[in-house]
């Protein structure tokens, strides 16, 4: 999608209504989404944890993945997203954790590690509400303000490509 307005038209249009699991970002996805008129409609809640004991106790990250796979990798920003749908009434979750610096060797400044969770619709056969997850690293390139803002744009302008997967 090009525009955050055209994201916004596409979930009105497919019932989509988001929580946010944000670290690196810091809550500039949902404060982007919040810029568009109506954005009540679209945008349930925004968990920011920037800290590893608020993305235990809140989002239920656990300390085994943290352990084995890094705070910035797509195994956690799937356990931020998943944490954060399971305590909301939203159908869509979006995570983001990553680095915009060099505060770590290992990892390249503007690492970011996504993840959109969708909850399914129930179906009549007593099954449903399950959860489908997808998740991606990406670099991105500037200084801290641009790859935050380049990270909360992508993740909100990836929503219909994760949605068609459905």
């Amino acid at each position: 999608m090009d525009t955050i307005e055209q994201v916004a038209a596409f979930m009105r249009s497919n019932g989509l209504l988001l929580v946010t699991a944000e670290s690196c970002t810091a809550g500039l996805i949902a404060a982007t989404l919040g810029d568009i008129p109506g954005a009540g409609k679209l945008l349930d809640c925004a968990f920011v944890t920037y800290s590893v004991d608020a993305k235990q106790r809140n989002l239920a990250v656990q300390d085994s993945t943290l352990q084995q796979y890094n705070l910035t990798s797509e195994e956690v920003a799937r356990e931020m997203a998943q944490g954060a749908l399971r305590n909301t009434r939203a159908n869509l979750a979006i995570s983001n954790t990553g680095v915009v610096d060099d505060t770590d060797s290992s990892i390249p400044a503007g690492t970011q590690c996504f993840a959109w969770v969708f909850r399914l619709p129930e179906t009549g056969t007593g099954e449903g509400g399950a959860l489908k997850v997808f998740s991606e690293k990406r670099v991105f390139q500037g200084d801290r303000t641009q790859i935050r803002e380049a990270s909360a744009h992508y993740a909100l302008g990836r929503i219909p490509h994760y949605f068609a997967k459905l």
